[in-house]
């Protein structure tokens, strides 16, 4: 198989979508939507506006089918960056208005380059956007890791379980919780984890 090749789920998605099968757009909410909901509420820390971005998404691959490039990825990257990039727009939305309006071109409303205090809006406003970034990315390279890495995380951070107890849980020995524990943490490496820093799960430590 061509190493481009998307995989025959997603082309077959692709092919239902675009002749209009209602029943493939059902399956394709049903197998990602806790995904975008879960994405666009870590970004936007908002129930209501996380739903719109759900809702905006899933119309957007309704209208656009043509849009998923496979040689860009899967179907379910493709969605991710969606609901990362509609994310990213809601909360710039959230800018004082003339600051949005100037934020294309980094002028205010008259032509005039943005004073200090755009300045700082925009600052703060960028620091939101990659922090918000960087939990998404970290949320989905959780959600698409094989499962008992996933299970592993799982329990130490959101549980807070040390690894004996991971182990415990797991039922497997701690050597493996911890093996499995250290490349789940090497896969989030790949995401800015900043904001992690410092909430260590109890009992690891240096022994990771």
């Amino acid at each position: 198989m061509a190493k481009d090749t998307p995989p025959r789920w997603d082309r077959r998605m692709q092919q239902r979508l675009a002749r209009g099968e209602a029943a493939a757009l059902g399956e394709l909410y049903d197998r990602f939507a806790s995904l975008v909901h879960s994405q666009a509420h870590r970004m936007l820390d908002d129930e209501s506006a996380a739903d719109l971005v759900t809702r905006e998404v899933f119309g957007y691959v309704w209208e656009n089918p043509d849009a998923y490039d496979p040689k860009q990825g899967s179907m379910r990257s493709w969605v991710a960056r969606l609901t990362h990039r509609q994310s990213v727009r809601r909360l710039r939305g959230t800018a004082p208005s003339a600051f949005a309006q100037g934020y294309e071109d980094g002028t205010d409303d008259d032509g005039r380059t943005g004073g200090a205090e755009e300045t700082v809006a925009q600052e703060e406003l960028e620091e939101r956007v990659r922090r918000a970034t960087a939990a998404a990315r970290a949320d989905y390279i959780v959600a698409s890791m094989p499962a008992p890495l996933r299970a592993a995380l799982e329990l130490a951070y959101i549980q807070r379980r040390d690894y004996r107890q991971t182990a415990a849980d797991l039922g497997v020995t701690e050597d493996e919780a911890r093996r499995r524990l250290r490349l789940g943490l090497q896969l989030l490496s790949t995401a800015d984890t900043r904001p992690l820093e410092g909430s260590s799960p109890p009992g690891y430590g240096r022994a990771l």
